[in-house]
């Protein structure tokens, strides 16, 4: 009965809010994880306050511990256990996105960071920022320009062009993206503010926020939106942008927003708007459509050049052992030795994933495998 009286309660207020706004679509909910700020829960909970009281046209659900206020909150006992109920509350619908810290992410979905850059005031996606969309540093780039592309249209932008930040492989991106470009994926680059121009961008670039995204690996991303986000502030609590924003790539069908566990409530706010944006544009669905098209452009045959350039010669074959439920992250990995970490577990006999964390690259391996694949992989050099 209670059930009833809740689900009437809701339907009466989406009337209200439709007649007031002039829309009737039902508000998406986002969902936010309040365990795991270094700011505490209360941090989380004035984000929430301040988006309700910002923004009418979302939903927030806390997850976390029992809190006073005008909230629906899901009790949890901690930030292990606000992961689990996040991921069941996605699968089953109960919510449409989330604004989660510290969530590991599969190799080949990596987050679409957004900020307000100093220099204008101009805001700029920059992807990516955590995760990572391939252990190989270019086609990782060339498949982060692809995500950015599309959450950028998820917040409005209907044309986004396109600027590639000046590090090791920018070239190699660039020449694969006009590649893309003459096999009938559209999109635009921009031009660098340098007298010298060029899609390849400089520092001046992402002060000034010239293109509307900044393709980069994501460890870079990583340092630019830490330092966005808290340049006023000494670096211990983050005020400024949307946060490291929504994990991208092909074929992922869940909506996780990440901030840093130094991220203050002004900030969480506002990643809080930005996943309810992906969630009401279904960036899911944008995604899969900028790849359906990057694939019908060629996409694996230009990254299958660059694999099979940079594939190292007479490769031992191993044989990867029966799958298995990988929960158990080993730290201290470098990206570049991510999959080479995974055959020597193999050869051994261990089942083993690459994956990414928000403080860097892991080994995935079960939890019964853990003590036995982390002596390997010292023994054999890799941490």
């Amino acid at each position: 009965m209670d059930q009833t009286k809740k689900l009437i309660a809701e339907v009466f207020g989406e009337i209200a809010d439709g007649i007031k706004s002039g829309s009737f679509s039902k508000k998406v909910k986002i969902g936010l994880t309040t365990f795991g700020s270094e700011h505490g829960v209360d941090e989380m909970v004035k984000a929430a306050k301040m988006a309700k009281s910002k923004y009418g046209d979302f939903d927030v659900v806390l997850i976390g511990p029992k809190v006073e206020g005008d909230f629906e909150v899901v009790e949890v006992a901690d930030a292990e256990e606000g992961h689990k109920k996040m991921t069941e509350l996605l699968e089953n619908g109960g919510i449409d996105g989330c604004v989660t810290q510290h969530f590991d992410f599969p190799i080949g979905v990596s987050t679409v960071g957004r900020v307000v850059t100093p220099g204008r005031g101009n805001e700029m996606i920059i992807a990516t920022t955590t995760g990572t969309t391939s252990t190989n540093r270019v086609e990782g780039m060339i498949k982060n320009a692809i995500g950015g592309i599309a959450t950028a249209k998820a917040v409005g932008i209907s044309n986004p062009k396109v600027g590639i930040l000046n590090v090791d492989g920018a070239r190699s991106v660039e020449k694969a993206l006009k590649e893309l470009q003459e096999g009938g994926y559209g999109f635009e680059f921009s031009g660098s503010l340098r007298a010298d121009g060029g899609s390849v961008m400089r520092g001046n670039d992402l002060l000034a926020g010239t293109p509307d995204v900044m393709v980069c690996d994501s460890l870079t991303g990583n340092l630019l939106i830490k330092i966005f986000a808290s340049y006023t502030t000494g670096g211990n609590y983050e005020t400024v942008g949307y946060g490291y924003g929504p994990g991208v790539g092909e074929g992922y069908d869940k909506l996780v927003n990440i901030v840093s566990r130094a991220s203050g409530a002004p900030l969480i706010c506002e990643a809080l708007r930005y996943c309810s944006l992906c969630a009401k544009n279904n960036l899911i669905a944008l995604a899969a459509d900028e790849y359906k098209q990057a694939n019908a452009a060629g996409l694996k045959a230009i990254v299958g050049k660059i694999l099979e350039k940079d594939k190292p010669k007479a490769e031992e074959e191993i044989k990867m052992p029966e799958k298995k439920v990988v929960t158990h992250g080993i730290a201290g990995v470098d990206i570049l030795e991510l999959d080479n970490a995974s055959r020597a577990l193999w050869k051994e006999g261990i089942y083993a994933e690459s994956g990414m964390g928000c403080t860097g690259p892991i080994v995935l391996v079960s939890e019964d495998d853990a003590e036995k694949a982390t002596a390997i992989l010292q023994k054999e050099g890799f941490k």
